[in-house]
């Protein structure tokens, strides 16, 4: 009988994480202009004001992260890919507000 393994790998990254612009790239697989397109679209928000001064969250890293991988595997433009994450961030906020409201039902 013939299995097939099939690898997955994750990377846990914490809210209170705070990486530079340089490390973010790395982080990401991305180049310096795809940052700073998604900062200029919106989809990532630094705090800082010049790109040396850039610092993102671990929340934004996964935006980052997200935005890059519609971009490259559903081939969205910069405008849809910056849509998905917003709406796909609001479909998880929603759904933790209803596993609390859930708590709440069954206590």
């Amino acid at each position: 009988m013939r299995q097939t393994v099939i690898e997955i790998e994750g990377v846990l990254l914490d809210e209170g994480l705070t990486v530079t612009f340089t490390e973010l790239g790395q982080l990401c697989g991305a180049d310096a202009e795809a940052i700073e397109r998604l900062v200029a679209e919106g989809v990532l928000r630094p705090v800082g004001r010049r790109r040396e001064e850039w610092c993102f969250s671990g929340r934004e890293i996964g935006r980052a992260r997200r935005a890059l991988r519609l971009l490259r595997d559903l081939e969205l433009n910069l405008a849809g890919a910056a849509l998905a994450v917003e709406l796909l961030d609001e479909i998880e906020a929603l759904r933790a507000r209803l596993r609390l409201l859930e708590r709440d039902v069954d206590r």
